[in-house]
């Protein structure tokens, strides 16, 4: 009992990033704002597309569930890291950290598919305009995004029950902001192969398919651009995908970077780096990509805020017609 109590490790320490403690207040106020931001204009989205009959399609159906899991996505990161800046104590149970990677993990999955299913989407809309609407129905987009949430959650479940039967000694400081597969794997004290190798393989799988999906349709899709007749067609056709495509390019390159590399990859700042780009500013961004080219996400936010500047000056003027 002694031995294992002597090299069984229940608590880790999340080191975060220790070169950068004399800027604590300040990264503790803009990480904070970012958060906010990150929420309030995800739950925006959502907001618009569930109370504008205009936006019932299925991007935007699509739209509003990635808008949803970034929300949790982000929400399973900043909240323990902002403790942490603020609190001497950076500490994680075993169990907390097992749970904060699983559902990092699962969100991070599950909007690698959603993606490719968001592809497919406009694949369909500009390549076969005509068999739209039969194709993309309420039911196959409810398939689809159905598909994406129990793919990320069982290869996230399959990855972390791997990972939780290792054992755990020597150093407990987890070199990073979160708990992360690579920085929990450089701490395991047993043979971690078969824990590695599933976890580097499910990590191609729930990449490299979805990526696969993605780069198909969009090759098809300017292949079918390329040959509209019209320059203002062409535009049009393109505009319906650019902001798609470039979340997509961001969100590919960082993750394929970090997990798609065999072997444990060890945590220097770079790592770091790139992972909060990811798990931070990439969410903050994402609705901004959107919005700024979509003509239609811009008219239902200014029908929004014209109604409730509306109802606003209304409530002002009942009071002083009753006075």
């Amino acid at each position: 009992m002694e031995e294992k109590n002597s090299t069984q490790i229940n608590i880790f320490l999340l080191q975060g990033f220790p070169g950068l403690m004399d800027l604590k207040v300040l990264l503790f106020i803009v990480l904070l704002l970012t958060y906010i931001v990150t929420v309030v204009e995800n739950v925006l989205i959502i907001s618009l597309i569930k109370a504008n009959h205009e936006l019932c399609k299925p991007m935007y159906f699509f739209l509003g569930q990635l808008s949803f899991i970034e929300v949790w996505y982000i929400s399973v990161i900043v909240p323990k890291l902002l403790a942490n800046f603020i609190a001497e104590d950076r500490s994680i149970s075993f169990a907390g950290c097992m749970t904060q990677l699983y559902f990092f993990s699962s969100f991070l999955c599950t909007e690698c598919v959603l993606l490719s299913a968001m592809a497919y989407d406009r694949y369909v809309a500009i390549c076969q305009p005509l068999r739209y609407l039969f194709i993309m129905t309420y039911q196959m987009c409810v398939c689809l995004i159905a598909l994406s949430w129990f793919t990320g959650f069982t290869v996230s479940l399959i990855k972390i029950s791997f990972i939780s039967q290792l054992e755990f000694c020597g150093s407990h400081v987890i070199n990073h902001f979160f708990c992360d597969v690579s920085p929990v794997l450089n701490l395991a004290c047993t043979d971690m192969s078969v824990a590695e190798m599933v976890d580097f393989v499910l990590a191609l799988f729930i990449l490299l398919v979805p990526l696969s999906i993605t780069v198909v349709s969009y090759l098809l899709i300017i292949t079918t651009i390329l040959h509209i007749p019209t320059t203002q067609s062409k535009k049009k056709a393109f505009s319906t995908c650019a902001s798609h495509l470039t979340v997509v390019v961001i969100f590919f390159s960082a993750t394929l970077f970090m997990y798609a590399r065999p072997k444990k990859i060890s945590s220097y700042d770079m790592n770091k780096l790139v992972s909060a780009v990811y798990t931070i500013v990439t969410p903050m961004l994402n609705p901004f990509v959107y919005c700024l080219r979509n003509q239609e996400l811009k008219r239902a936010f200014k029908k929004a805020l014209s109604v409730k500047i509306t109802l606003s000056e209304v409530s002002r003027t009942i009071p002083s017609l009753q006075m």
